[in-house]
């Protein structure tokens, strides 16, 4: 055997030894990643690139163990193919989580999405529980596969290619759909055109599913570094945030809503002020964000004409073009 195939089969046997050393790598490197990019560093990029790059071997698992048997000579046995997919469930999922739970407004429904990510992650870590339980239900395992998959790319597109949110949510949607494809068909037995018929309905369903749960999807490169709500501002600077307004005090000065988003480098993105009284939207207002500052970019809107009845409690909602929500300022009008 080749000096180079006995280093590589003892590599992988010690990772089958000792399972939470690949949990512990992938949940580092995720912290690592995360803030490599808050501080505008290219090896973000990097780490998403080898994310991707591991789910490529997932693709393209059967082409490319017949490839190294052939050409290399080296057997991969199925217990370790089926151990390898696990890994890289563990990386991603530790990969995606800092961001995700960084980027969570924890009360809105964003808390559903990034708990699921959670269990799913100690589920990719807990063997009876990954192998016994959901690689034994099909249906399930893919599902865990194709959410897996998705957190990977609403993470990995911005960095990557600067796309903004909404460009990064409906490329992310459609590529885990198409990707679902083969999954599906195998699971469906396409015989006969009931059975692909009932494929492309799932798929819709899935598809528009997606698309209307985006709301409590957290934009995972997108968060507050700063906010206020306040009277005046000097210098791009707020002064004093304020919980408490009176109506006369409103109706004189108006208010300012000041956020500071924190964005990877060269990402230009749309966001929105959503002024909200008591619950029903008065104002949406738009702002252009530039990524690439170190304190977050520095944004504000100004809003001094509001409806006859003021008193209540008030909201701003920051959010992207897909209606993902980034954060929330809150305060209280009073006679």
């Amino acid at each position: 055997m080749p000096h180079w195939k006995s280093h590589f089969l003892r590599l992988l046997a010690l990772l089958q030894r000792y399972p939470g050393l690949i949990a512990a790598f992938g949940f580092c490197s995720g912290v690592a990643s995360f803030i490599l990019v808050d501080r505008q560093e290219g090896v973000g990029r990097v780490i998403a690139v080898l994310m991707l790059l591991s789910w490529t071997w997932l693709l393209l698992e059967g082409l490319l163990t017949r490839s190294a048997a052939r050409w290399l000579g080296l057997e991969l046995p199925p217990k370790l193919l089926h151990y390898l997919t696990q890994l890289i469930h563990q990386e991603s999922l530790f990969f995606v989580l800092p961001f995700f739970f960084i980027t969570t407004a924890w009360n809105s429904g964003q808390l559903v999405f990034t708990s699921l990510l959670g269990a799913a992650a100690l589920l990719a870590i807990i063997d009876p529980l990954y192998y016994k339980w959901l690689a034994a239900r099909r249906w399930l395992y893919l599902s865990y596969h194709t959410l897996t998959l998705f957190a990977v790319l609403l993470t990995a597109l911005p960095l990557l290619l600067q796309q903004t949110t909404a460009e990064s949510y409906r490329l992310a949607l459609g590529i885990a759909l198409l990707l679902a494809v083969p999954s599906l068909a195998s699971s469906l037995l396409l015989h006969d055109w009931r059975r692909w018929l009932a494929m492309f309905g799932l798929l819709a369903t899935l598809g528009i599913g997606g698309w209307l749960a985006r709301p409590w999807i957290p934009p995972a490169t997108l968060w507050l570094t700063d906010v206020a709500v306040s009277a005046e501002l000097q210098q791009r600077t707020p002064g004093r945030s304020l919980q408490q307004v009176s109506v006369q005090q409103l109706r004189s000065e108006g208010l300012y809503a000041y956020t500071a988003i924190s964005a990877p480098r060269g990402l230009n993105e749309r966001i929105y002020h959503v002024w909200r009284h008591q619950g029903v939207e008065v104002d949406r207002i738009a702002l252009d964000i530039n990524g690439g500052r170190k304190g977050g970019y520095r944004s504000w809107t100004h809003k001094r004409n509001f409806p006859e009845t003021v008193v209540g409690n008030w909201q701003v909602q920051v959010v992207t073009e897909t209606g993902q929500q980034i954060g929330v300022l809150r305060f209280k009008v009073v006679e």
